[in-house]
């Protein structure tokens, strides 16, 4: 009975300490979930704006139309979208072909190569450029960098403008997820290179990278979604020409850069148009997440 006395107090503390961790866990899933549910709708009523709006074009011409039509006129009925689309394409794939090398060797500049002060303030500065608006990035593009190509090669504001603009804007998404999956590597990993004695670039080259591909392929994909739906910069700095590029000197015109610049006076079918160019871009970014969910996928199999 003596033993029983004595416990009892023991146990009922540990139910009245396990009852409010029980509840907090409870409480905390009930938000995660909501917060989730939130998100899905947002993201669903998104799309589903965007397919009203556009339905009254959809709803009469061919989707065909607006790969096939001779020029974007859409006052005169001629809905051209693939310069618009090729424009968009060319200046996100040039930027992620020169930002993807840059920011993955700058990551393994900060974890590998810098010494530990010297790492510190290059991410610091690299941090720095994430918080940097895109009309600034824009701002600097057009006084400085459109001049300096117009030197080169009039007139200034062309595809290779957007692709160097667009590489500033995304290779700190890049760097920085990198950095963060390199840095997720296991150390076992990198001190079992070390004692079989490979070299500093063997180990980066046959631990490290392949151990942190999935991280960087993700930031690779983020980065790749931001160039797609930059706005502001590309418009200051492309020339918003609707046509097909034939050199890095030509101007083009992005999909969010025609959304944004003729929103303001469209009507009627003109403006359910741009709509269909809005559709179009949240179709493209949602590939780039469809991708980004296989290659999870197959990192957990």
């Amino acid at each position: 009975m003596n033993l029983l006395v004595r416990y009892k107090p023991m146990i009922w503390s540990k139910r009245n300490i396990l009852f409010p961790l029980k509840l907090t866990d409870s409480l905390l899933q009930g938000i995660l979930r909501a917060g989730a549910v939130i998100s899905a709708l947002v993201m669903l009523l998104i799309s589903l704006f965007l397919v009203v709006e556009s339905w009254p074009v959809l709803g009469q011409i061919s989707p065909v139309r607006f790969f096939t039509d001779t020029s974007w006129h859409p006052l005169e009925g001629a809905y051209q979208l693939m310069p618009i689309l090729a424009g968009t394409l060319y200046a996100s794939v040039g930027a992620l072909l020169l930002a993807i090398p840059l920011g993955i060797a700058s990551a393994l500049f900060i974890v590998y190569y810098a010494s530990p002060r010297l790492a510190k303030w290059y991410k610091r500065l690299v941090e720095l450029l994430v918080g940097i608006p895109s009309v600034v990035f824009g701002f600097w593009g057009l006084t400085t960098l459109v001049p300096l190509i117009n030197q080169l090669h009039p007139p200034g504001a062309s595809l290779l403008a957007a692709i160097l603009v667009l590489t500033l804007m995304i290779l700190p998404t890049i760097t920085l997820t990198a950095y963060s999956a390199l840095m997720a590597v296991p150390a076992e990993f990198l001190r079992n290179a070390i004692a079989l004695g490979i070299s500093r670039w063997g180990m980066i080259q046959g631990v490290a990278l392949p151990a942190a591909k999935n991280g960087i392929t993700a930031g690779i994909i983020l980065a790749a979604a931001r160039a797609l739906g930059e706005t502001m910069a590309v418009l200051m700095v492309a020339g918003n020409v609707v046509q097909y590029p034939e050199t890095f000197f030509d101007p083009v015109r992005t999909l969010a850069a025609n959304i944004a610049l003729e929103t303001a006076y469209a009507m009627g079918d003109h403006r359910a148009v741009l709509f269909v160019s809005g559709l179009l871009l949240m179709l493209l970014v949602m590939v780039l997440s469809g991708i980004a969910g296989l290659l999870e996928k197959q990192r957990h199999a």
